[in-house]
């Protein structure tokens, strides 16, 4: 498209001399605009992208890509058979038993907190990889019997407990006497701490038996609060649960995770979506300024440009020649933007690690943002389009100045020199 000629002239333009050193810092601000709009919208979008991955595989991964529940406000009855009939449905993968209900958490130091008590069979909860993959003190093992809880680090660092201590559940589902209602309370030894990395569960999840969670909430040896249901595509779990009610008619309700969380990850989607258009400011602002340098460049060069138009330089020549100089600076600002932005991805918990040695601040609260880590998840689809983007923006911004310097008249501009 440039032939050896327009390649010449624009390079000696690029890298002007001490005379056109204005126009020069102007490209260079023009540069870095490109290449820091670049890199911040790649990593803004990745650290998103992170977000919502995280925060929903791990959502799904304790909780289930759906419930089953009884029709009425109460307990599932027969959940054996319920689960046995949900296990048939084409696209499911387990239909576990749950029993749960709030608790009020205290230790021996005097530590107290909110939680919730999840009553779960011992081979159901080892086969739970989020949960049997992430133990960091103590063995599932030991999970069985009426005297065995699972607790999460952070709960434990709270309350000042380890494996071997025990902590006190105080449910408010008390019994009823005649002095008033009692509230119903047991000790439990903890046999196992995990870790899966989100800071609600950590800090709030206690896993129990199922027996033991049926004696404690006195729910009965044939009842539980639902049956929780993991397909193999949570994508389609809206078709698993038509399945279901098919299977099972009558006497259910049904909760997926699209429902119960289609708040949280519709805020996450919108807070994405106004973030990439704010950033994108960054780069047309920067295309703004590939505008003004090269306005700036052919006010300059009019008489270079009168003067290779009396030589025999076509007007196309001549567009093509400014054409190369502002999308050469697009295209190399948005090379550097792409490498700085997948580097900084690829290597984003080092960094947030670094800083906040040097800074002896923590950036990246776990009370706050629900993770541990901060996540960056690489989508090669939508790094294409931000290259793409970027790209186009700064090559549309070349095309007025390169046709108004097509449009110079060399004898009036001649005449005037």
């Amino acid at each position: 498209m440039f032939n050896a000629f327009e390649r010449t002239v624009a390079k000696r333009y690029l890298l002007s001399r001490k005379s056109d050193r204005f126009t020069s810092v102007i490209a260079i601000f023009s540069f870095l605009g490109i290449m820091l709009g670049v890199a911040t919208l790649i990593i803004v979008m990745s650290v998103m992208g992170g977000f919502r991955q995280e925060l929903l595989g791990r959502i799904l991964g304790l909780n289930g890509h759906m419930g089953v529940f009884a029709a009425e406000r109460g307990n599932l009855r027969d959940f054996d058979a319920v689960a046995a009939a949900v296990r048939r449905v084409p696209g499911v993968v387990s239909a576990t038993p749950i029993v749960e209900g709030q608790v009020l958490l205290t230790a021996e130091g005097g530590g107290a907190s909110g939680g919730l008590a999840r009553g779960i069979r011992p081979e159901d909860l080892r086969a739970r990889e989020i949960i049997a993959g992430n133990i960091r003190a103590g063995s599932l093992d030991q999970f069985s019997g009426d005297d065995a809880i699972a607790i999460g680090t952070r709960l434990a660092f709270r309350m000042g407990i380890n494996v071997g201590d025990r902590l006190t559940l105080v449910s408010p589902q008390g019994r009823a006497t005649v002095i008033g209602t009692i509230p119903r309370l047991r000790a439990y030894r903890v046999v196992a701490l995990f870790e899966v990395g989100m800071n609600e569960y950590d800090s709030s999840y206690v896993f129990m038996p199922l027996p033991a969670a049926q004696t404690y909430f006195q729910t009965g040896p044939d009842a539980a609060t639902q049956v929780e249901v993991f397909v193999a595509d949570p994508t389609r779990v809206r078709a698993v649960n038509r399945d279901i009610r098919a299977a099972i008619p009558s006497g259910i309700r049904i909760l997926d995770w699209q429902d119960a969380n289609s708040s949280f990850f519709a805020a996450v989607q919108v807070e994405r979506n106004v973030m990439f258009l704010i950033l994108t400011l960054i780069i047309i602002v920067a295309a703004f300024n590939i505008i003004s340098s090269l306005i700036m460049l052919v006010k300059d060069k009019g008489r270079d440009i009168a003067v290779l138009r009396t030589m025999g330089a076509t007007r196309g020549a001549i567009m093509r020649i400014f054409l190369l100089c502002g999308a050469s600076i697009g295209a190399i600002g948005t090379l550097m933007g792409f490498v700085v932005g997948v580097l900084f991805c690829i290597n984003i918990e080092s960094i947030r690690q670094f800083i906040q040695m040097l800074s002896g601040t923590e950036l990246f609260s776990p009370e706050v943002y629900f993770l541990t880590r901060l996540p960056a998840v690489l989508n090669w689809a939508e790094v294409a389009q931000v290259v793409a983007l970027a790209l186009s923006l700064a090559l549309l911004a070349t095309i007025y100045p390169s046709w108004r310097a097509a449009r110079t008249d060399p004898v009036e501009m001649l005449r005037n020199e």
